[in-house]
C-alpha cells in the first residue's frame, strides 16, 4: 500500500470514528432499552385527549403515551405539565434526566408567549384588537425567547448528554378557508392572525433547536387540513366541559400528527 492510500485510508476511519462518536447512543440500541423521558406543556402532556389526571393534567393518550405504548422501552417518565413554561421546565422537569436517558422529547415556547390568553382574547375581541394581541405576543418571541429557548436546551444537553433530544412544533390551529368557525365565530382575519404567530413562533423554535444540536420535528405538514373547523378537525375548538381542552389535539391529533411526526423523527 502506498504512503498516499495508507494517509487516504486513515481519513476516511477519522472521520467514521468521528460519526460514530456523535452519534446519540440511542440510535445504537433497540428502543425496547432506551430509557425514555417526556417534558415539556399541555401538548406533551395530554391535554386534549382521553384520560388527564392530576394537576398536570398529564394522559397516556398524549403522544408521549402513545409512543411509550407501542415501543415499550427500558423505562418511561413524562414530567410534562400543563401550563408549563421554559422556566418552569427548568426549574421543576429536568430531575428525571441522567446520562443513561436516550430520548427526550418536548414541545415548549407557547406559554411564554401567552399562546392561551391570545387565543382566548382572539376569541372574545374584534378582528383588530385579536391582532394586536398577536403582535404583542411577537414582540414578545422576537425580544425574549431566543434566550428561553437557548437556556432550556443547554440544561437539557447538559443533564442528558448522551440524550437523542426531539423537539416538536406547534400546528397550526386554525383552517382558514371554512366561512364560520365555531362557538366564539372566530372570523377568517382572525384565524389568520393566529396561525401567522404560530407559524413565527415554530421557525424560532426550529431555529434554536437545531442550534443546540436536536432534531426538530415540524408537525404542521401532519396537521394541515386538520385544523380547527376543517371537515375532519384534529384540535378541539373552544370547549366547555373540560374547559382545558381547549385549542389542544385531539385523539386524532395526537396519534395520527403528534405521533406520526414523532416517529418521522426518530427514523
Amino acid at each position: 500500500m502506498s504512503r498516499r492510500t495508507t494517509v487516504l485510508a486513515c481519513l476516511v476511519m477519522s472521520t467514521l470514528l468521528s460519526i460514530i462518536a456523535a452519534t446519540p447512543a440511542a440510535a445504537a440500541t433497540p428502543r425496547s432499552e432506551w430509557d425514555y423521558v417526556a417534558l415539556g406543556d399541555s401538548y406533551s402532556s395530554g391535554v386534549g385527549a382521553s384520560g388527564q389526571t392530576g394537576l398536570c393534567l398529564r394522559s397516556a393518550n398524549g403522544y408521549p403515551g402513545l409512543w411509550n405504548a407501542a415501543n415499550d422501552p427500558k423505562s418511561y417518565r413524562s414530567v410534562a405539565c400543563g401550563g408549563a413554561t421554559t422556566t418552569s421546565l427548568r426549574s421543576t422537569q429536568l430531575w428525571p434526566l441522567t446520562r443513561g436517558t436516550d430520548l427526550v422529547t418536548l414541545t415548549i415556547g407557547g406559554n411564554d408567549v401567552g399562546f392561551a390568553s391570545t387565543v382566548i382574547t382572539c376569541t372574545l375581541s374584534s378582528d383588530s384588537k385579536c391582532a394586536a394581541t398577536v403582535a404583542s405576543a411577537m414582540q414578545v418571541l422576537r425580544t425574549e425567547m431566543t434566550a428561553k429557548l437557548d437556556g432550556a436546551y443547554a440544561d437539557i444537553r447538559r443533564e442528558a448528554p448522551n440524550a437523542r433530544v426531539v423537539v416538536l412544533g406547534y400546528p397550526i390551529l386554525f383552517d382558514e378557508t371554512a366561512a364560520t368557525c365555531g362557538i366564539g365565530g372566530m372570523s377568517i382575519a382572525k384565524r389568520k392572525s393566529i396561525n401567522s404567530g404560530a407559524a413565527e413562533l415554530n421557525e424560532l423554535i426550529a431555529a434554536r433547536a437545531t442550534a443546540a444540536g436536536f432534531t426538530f420535528s415540524d408537525v404542521t405538514d401532519e396537521f394541515a387540513g386538520h385544523g380547527i373547523c376543517a371537515a375532519t378537525p384534529w384540535l378541539n375548538g373552544l370547549t366547555v366541559i373540560p374547559a382545558t381542552n381547549s385549542f389542544h389535539p385531539n385523539a386524532a391529533g395526537y396519534r395520527s400528527g403528534y405521533l406520526r411526526a414523532l416517529n418521522a423523527a426518530l427514523n
